[in-house]
């Protein structure tokens, strides 16, 4: 099958919405029961950050749970769950996940490298068909979830995933800046135009608590993305604090030590997918 042009207005294949002519398939003994991708517009606003606390939820939960790691320029999950010191390793049969310290697989393209901090300089085609090799030769086993943690926009890496994952459903991440009406506008379009629920809205820094007497600090204003998630019908599904110890914890690749009970509306809407 010849790859996706990207030119809608001269494609042969007929509508995109019809997206089982782009499916591709996983390894024999690898399912699925959940493919959720977490995207956003812009970069910057915490896709990595709540990809990984939705996975650490998900495994309390007792699900086997995993994360694919699509930006493949700006890999950061091996960071948050302290992995980014280990190699994933592969046999005839294909490519191994690394585990956590809890037990989510991960797959990340800093795992493959043999320096984490050398940049990936490739072109769009490149990238996109790494990802796919990430579903389709990496053994995963059976799997309850996956997280597939997005690259910022709505470009080359996106459009592989919806066309050729089986996608359940989508989070969109965004901040409660002006630019949030952008933000989840651009990604509700493509995810309409690739027929992909968009199952709600998580809102990242949204205020900071005062140290001294707990007050709420709206930094970038308040209830933005609540009035844009309303226009779109779309429930907003956290809103997160802007919390030092939050940013040490992933720093020191411990997310798995940081409470996500803020997740537990998120992943419940999840699970009736």
């Amino acid at each position: 099958m010849s790859e996706c042009s990207h030119n809608c207005s001269s494609c042969s294949k007929g509508d995109c919405k019809d997206r089982s002519q782009f499916e591709i398939k996983a390894k024999e003994g690898t399912s699925f029961k959940k493919i959720i991708a977490v995207m956003s517009g812009k970069g910057g606003v915490g896709k990595s950050l709540v990809t990984s606390m939705l996975a650490v939820n998900a495994k309390k939960r007792g699900l086997d749970t995993a994360v694919l790691d699509a930006d493949i320029t700006g890999p950061s999950i091996p960071k948050a769950f302290g992995v980014d010191n280990l190699r994933a390793q592969g046999s005839e049969q294909g490519l191994y996940p690394v585990y956590s310290k809890n037990g989510v697989k991960v797959m990340s393209i800093n795992l493959l490298l043999e320096e984490p901090s050398m940049p990936v300089v490739w072109r769009g085609p490149v990238i996109s068909g790494v990802v796919k090799q990430f579903y389709t030769d990496v053994l995963w086993g059976e799997t309850d979830i996956m997280f597939i943690d997005m690259p910022p926009g709505t470009g080359d890496v996106p459009l592989t995933v919806f066309q050729s994952f089986k996608i359940d459903g989508i989070i969109v991440v965004t901040t409660p800046q002006d630019l949030v009406s952008m933000i989840v506008e651009k990604s509700v379009k493509m995810a309409n135009m690739m027929n992909v629920p968009v199952l709600g809205v998580v809102e990242n820094m949204s205020y900071a608590v005062c140290p001294n007497c707990d007050e709420k600090l709206y930094v970038f204003g308040k209830g933005k993305t609540e009035e844009v998630a309303k226009e779109y019908g779309l429930p907003v599904l956290a809103n997160l604090p802007i919390n030092p110890e939050v940013a040490t914890l992933i720093d020191q690749g411990k997310v798995e030590d940081i409470d996500v009970s803020a997740m537990d509306k998120a992943i419940n809407v999840i699970m009736e997918v």
